[in-house]
């Protein structure tokens, strides 16, 4: 099997070399500040080695879904001060991507300084379907590195996206696996190739269509599947449950009843919430209730109910099973944890998880955000994962562009 170069290899001739490194500085941002800064800390250690190590370092990164447009909303600007806030590193910012000021910067840039262009997304090229629109904008971030230039990819949250900065740049320059890329690969792997057992997955969210490939391969790894947040209510409705104004995919029903059987025969043990708060309107004030599954019929008040959380009894039996597990992987939230009434499920997961005698694994995305938000620390787990959508492709067992690239 053909393997990846990782950065250690590229180090010891770093020194004077452009080097491009992808990151994933896709941060939330809220009147300009960064609001969870843990991807930015994530990837710091990839820059400042190459920047120690003498090179020069020209950062390309995506914020949000500017569509192919300059759009100051998802400018990295406040990226930019936030990594010159967390390190000592002397850190440019580009106002384009590979226009004349990151051409010009780029050019400029001495030994260990370290330039941010701006976000690749405001190229339409960068996510385009056609090879050769991709190809074009490759050519133009290959060319800020110069003749003796390198590409590093630390981006894991991108390496499922067949992107000009992910995809075509690494045919065009000597290509290397960020640290970022290479620890989330041996975690998974660990997930995936023998795991300690008793091992238990607890996937939540909003849709169960975003999971049904994840569930479909962990249904055969796993021990146990714990199933919370809005995707719980297709779980609970195809078992005959009344889910009233709950969140709901009908057409997802046909499939969830075939996981259902198949958990039922012998894989993985699928677990479902038996008891919810409901509240009258999706509202943080609004009217609540802890409810039994089976009298979800109204809310609070009369209302039809509108399931947001995981109940209490359900947070403390999914606790039990996490912290009696060897392993255990996380993504989604078990309801709507940015408002303080229905995010006592998820804390309660979050919490559960910081007990385990083994590993446990923080699948990224919203689960992040949400460990942070509710209080607690990365080093309360044993992984968090930068990449939610990228950590569930390759649990499906997918082939990701990104990696393939990579790999020579």
């Amino acid at each position: 099997m053909m393997t990846a170069q990782t950065i250690r290899d590229l180090l010891p001739t770093a020194s004077g070399r452009t080097v491009i490194v992808r990151s994933d500085l896709n941060v939330p941002l809220a009147e300009g500040r960064v609001t969870d800064d843990g991807r930015i800390r994530a990837s710091l250690p990839a820059i400042t080695q190459l920047a120690e190590a003498g090179a020069k370092v020209v950062v390309l990164a995506h914020l949000g879904r500017p569509k192919g447009e300059v759009n100051p909303q998802f400018s990295l600007a406040p990226v930019a001060d936030r990594m010159r806030a967390l390190s000592e590193l002397s850190i440019f910012i580009a106002d384009d991507v590979t226009g004349p000021h990151a051409q010009q910067a780029a050019h400029a840039l001495e030994a260990g300084q370290v330039l941010l262009v701006e976000n690749v997304r405001f190229d339409a090229r960068e996510t385009a379907a056609d090879d050769d629109q991709r190809a074009e904008f490759a050519q133009e971030i290959a060319a800020l590195a110069g003749d003796s230039g390198a590409y590093v990819n630390d981006a894991f949250g991108a390496v499922h996206r067949q992107h000009a900065s992910v995809y075509d740049i690494a045919a065009l320059l000597p290509s290397y696996q960020g640290p970022l890329v290479a620890t989330e690969l041996e975690v998974l792997d660990r997930l995936i190739t023998n795991p300690r057992r008793p091992y238990t997955v607890v996937l939540g969210g909003s849709k169960v269509s975003d999971k049904l490939a994840v569930i479909d391969n962990l249904l055969d790894r796993a021990d146990t599947l714990l199933i919370g947040g809005g995707m719980a209510y297709t779980f609970l409705k195809a078992q005959g449950h009344d889910v009233a104004s709950s969140l709901l995919e009908e057409d997802q029903i046909p499939v969830v009843k075939e996981y259902l059987a198949r958990s039922a025969n012998g894989a993985a043990k699928i677990v479902l919430p038996v008891d919810t708060v409901v509240a009258e309107a999706f509202q943080a004030d609004a009217n609540h209730a802890v409810v039994s599954v089976d009298a979800m019929t109204t809310g609070p008040g009369g209302s039809a109910a509108l399931g947001l959380d995981i109940g209490p009894e359900t947070a403390k039996l999914y606790a039990d099973h996490i912290a009696a597990s060897a392993t255990v992987f996380w993504n989604g939230p078990m309801g709507v944890f940015e408002m303080e009434n229905f995010a006592a499920g998820t804390k309660t997961v979050a919490e559960a998880l910081t007990t385990v005698d083994g590993l446990s694994v923080v699948g990224g995305g919203d689960s992040a955000a949400a460990v942070r938000t509710l209080g607690f620390d990365d080093t309360n787990y044993g992984h968090i994962s930068t990449g939610g959508g990228a950590s569930l492709e390759y649990l499906e067992g997918k082939t990701l562009p990104g990696i393939q690239a990579l790999t020579k």
